[in-house]
Formats: structure tokens, sequence, C-alpha cells
């Protein structure tokens, strides 16, 4: 398998991976255990990893990274138009490597564990604010 991409649908308990080729064909697909997602890339070549902007995306992104691979988090909001048929952890990775391939959907900066730290608390006294109001 030459694979040079993955794009990983996060989840709470299992993720759906989709390995590419660089041609953009899948040419494998598999379903992990979150304990197992960083075993698996433990022996795989440096690869670009695609994986839909949230909270979780930056923790596995900062991992992968220290590993050598080159994680790219894109916004959800642009890479959910590429999701072709009914939302399925199997159609959004596919979706995620379309929308990977086009090429003009700028990535999410990855940010480190001090700088969510530091969003969370301004999400809290924005909270606290608007009760005060």
């Amino acid at each position: 398998m030459n694979a040079t991409t993955v794009a990983i649908d996060l989840a709470k308990d299992v993720f759906e991976l989709a390995f590419a080729d660089s041609d953009a064909r899948i040419v494998q697909r598999k379903r992990l255990s979150r304990a197992r997602l960083a075993a698996e890339f433990q022996n795989r070549p440096p690869m670009a990893v695609v994986m839909e902007a949230c909270s979780s995306a930056h923790y596995w992104a900062r991992r992968l990274a220290a590993m050598g691979h080159r994680p790219l988090l894109l916004p959800a909001q642009h890479a959910k138009p590429f999701v072709r048929g009914n939302k399925t952890d199997r159609s959004d990775v596919a979706g995620l490597l379309t929308a990977f391939t086009v090429g003009d959907i700028r990535p999410v900066p990855i940010k480190s564990a001090e700088q969510q730290g530091i969003q969370g608390l301004h999400r809290i006294r924005a909270t606290a604010v608007g009760w005060a109001s």
C-alpha cells in the first residue's frame, strides 16, 4: 500500500480512517478505537493527515505532528459540501479527502494546549457575562 494521505473522522469511541494514494484514490479503510489510533501511525512513513477542525482534532494534530506526520485541519463549514450522500463516517472521510484535493481550502492553524485552555476561559467568561445581563 502506497498511501500518502489519510483522512480521519474523529468521534468519541470509534474513528473512521481512509488512506489515499497520490492520485487521491482510497486504497484502504479502517475503523479504529481511540486507544488504537496512535498505534496505527507509529510505524507509518510521514503522510498528510486530514481532519475536520474541532477541539479534539487539535489534540490529535499535536500528537501526529510529534510522530512526524503533517496534520491539516479543515474548517467544517468548508469540508461539509464535499460529503456526498447520507452523512456517515465513511462518507465524511471521503468528503474530507475530496476537500483536501481541491486545494483552495485554507487549513486551520493547530492550537497548542495553552491556546485551547485560554479559548475555553474566554467562552466561560462570555457565558457568565451573558447571565449577568
